[in-house]
């Protein structure tokens, strides 16, 4: 594996991961209102159309199935760039990318740019400041359902590799 790929990789992946988030929170985009901690969204839907955030919900299931594909395909590519060419190469190197961007996007897109910036509040929830600084919501959803969530893209991953590989 090309280390210095590799760590150009995760700045990309950071990157990316990053215009997502802005693409896809705040105002009245609800496209990830479901990670949204709960009063934020009790308070939100108070004033707008309710729409399904249940983990098993339909809209929600969909949602995480893109995003999975979505990162898969992205880290199919970025694992072969990297040099992976077994199935645990593949697998490791896609779970650590999972793991590296759950992290930053814990600690830095969650507890810095969520909770201080303006653009990500859902509108009618502006005034909600300690609920958007909750740390241990943020924390708990990326080690738990986040790592666990990782083994599928990563699994994909180290499987397309190995094929592709041999």
């Amino acid at each position: 594996m090309n280390i210095p790929v590799i760590l150009i990789e995760m700045a990309v992946f950071a990157v990316m991961f990053t215009v997502m988030c802005f693409k896809t929170t705040g105002g009245n985009n609800t496209t990830q209102v479901h990670n949204y901690p709960p009063d934020i969204q009790e308070e939100y839907f108070k004033t707008h159309e309710r729409i399904p955030t249940a983990p098993l919900s339909k809209r929600v299931i969909v949602t995480k199935t893109v995003a999975l594909l979505v990162f898969a395909v992205i880290l199919v590519i970025m694992a072969l760039l990297g040099g992976a060419e077994t199935f645990i190469q593949g697998f490791l190197f896609a779970f650590g990318m999972m793991a590296w961007i759950g992290a930053y996007d814990t600690f830095f897109i969650d507890w810095v740019l969520f909770a201080n910036m303006k653009r990500f509040r859902l509108e009618g929830t502006e005034h909600m400041d300690k609920a958007y600084h909750q740390k241990w919501f943020h924390l708990k959803g990326m080690l738990f359902p986040g790592l666990l969530f990782a083994l599928i893209p990563s699994a994909i991953v180290g499987l397309i590799v190995m094929l592709i590989q041999n």
